[in-house]
């Protein structure tokens, strides 16, 4: 398989980090352009990958290819690569509120379209990333893809319409989380503990907190119980919480970012 990637950013670096790291593909299998010397530059030194001189050359050298540009650079993009997609060819995008009908209207012809959001994780090789597809899609080309998006965290295929939900629970979220983790550390910090060691303590009680509820399969509501215990310290904590509208918080944001994601 020969794996192209126009844009080779955080996002392109990510993915193709852990695709390669993964062994689902090799240095040699991966080629890239990016206007960013550096970067290809870096991903060459680091992983092998094969650094073309233009977005053309990877297009007509790559099987799957994969757009890992930033939305506003789509168009463009698609417009001068349009002429060099082949009818057998697998286009990945990682645009938020590019729909596979704007895709395939920008393309201006029949092209076999998986539509993603993937999240900053990825960069950790912890993402989840959603994928939808069209109908010219095949059910091992659909293998084949979500097998090349595991490189870097793990992959869900959902409908189209859930994907707005998508860019909003994980796509952006992690901007969220790292608040939630720089205030906790803040507070930590208030109360004499050294900022390092702050990040250290309410980072890894994220990351496990998390990995309770993936593993456990218990309800989130059910695990805070858990830690809820009578006239005890976290009761008094959540009660806080609440009366400030953390819950409604989260929940309102996400609805813009959702929202804002359908106008793009």
């Amino acid at each position: 398989m020969n794996l192209g990637f126009i844009g080779a950013g955080n996002m392109g670096s990510a993915m193709a980090r852990g695709i390669i790291t993964k062994g689902i593909a090799s240095g040699s299998e991966v080629r890239a352009y990016d206007p960013f010397a550096e970067n290809l530059e870096r991903l060459h030194k680091e992983l092998g990958i094969q650094a073309e001189d233009s977005n053309r050359s990877v297009v007509e050298k790559s099987d799957v290819l994969i757009l890992a540009v930033k939305p506003q650079f789509y168009e463009d993009v698609i417009t001068e690569i349009a002429p060099f997609v082949r009818a057998e060819q697998l286009v990945i995008t990682i645009a938020p509120g590019k729909t596979l009908a704007w895709l395939r209207e920008t393309f201006g012809k029949d092209v076999k379209l998986i539509r993603t959001m993937p999240n900053t994780p990825a960069m950790v090789g912890e993402g989840i990333t959603g994928v939808c597809h069209n109908e010219l899609v095949t059910e091992e080309e659909l293998a084949e893809a979500c097998s090349i998006l595991n490189g870097f965290g793990i992959s869900e295929v959902i409908p189209e319409h859930l994907m707005d939900a998508v860019v909003a629970v994980s796509g952006s979220s992690p901007a969220y989380v790292f608040i939630m983790i720089e205030a906790m550390a803040d507070a930590a910090v208030a109360e004499g503990m050294p900022r390092k060691q702050a990040y250290r303590f309410a980072a890894q009680a994220v990351m496990g907190s998390a990995k309770m509820v993936l593993e456990t399969g218990k309800h989130p509501a059910e695990l805070k119980d858990m830690v809820c215990s009578p006239a005890g310290t976290t009761i008094d904590a959540v009660k806080v919480l609440e009366e400030l509208g953390f819950r409604s918080a989260i929940e309102e944001a996400m609805a813009v970012c959702a929202e804002k994601c359908r106008r793009v």
